[in-house]
């Protein structure tokens, strides 16, 4: 899967777990903008797990992982996804 496709997937996650549009900087804080909270941040991992099929594990719910499409997109890498 191409990257632009990966993001353009997580971009999609995002807006259906939030009911917002995803930032369009990949690199931007999705926590600090007010998009995710620790409340939306399983519901976020949890569609991440469903769409990539994946598991996370429990250690890696940190929302520090999960702060941007962009790490989201190298977590993914990361686990070969």
């Amino acid at each position: 899967m191409s990257d632009s496709a990966r993001i353009e997937r997580l971009r999609a996650l995002v807006k259906q777990v939030t009911g917002k549009a995803a930032p369009s900087d990949k690199d931007e804080s999705m926590f600090e903008s007010g998009l995710l909270d620790s409340f939306a941040l399983p519901d976020l991992v949890s569609a991440v797990e469903k769409e990539f099929s994946i598991k996370v594990p429990d250690s890696d719910l940190n929302p520090r992982k999960f702060d941007s499409i962009a790490r989201i997109e190298a977590y993914l890498t990361d686990h070969g996804a």
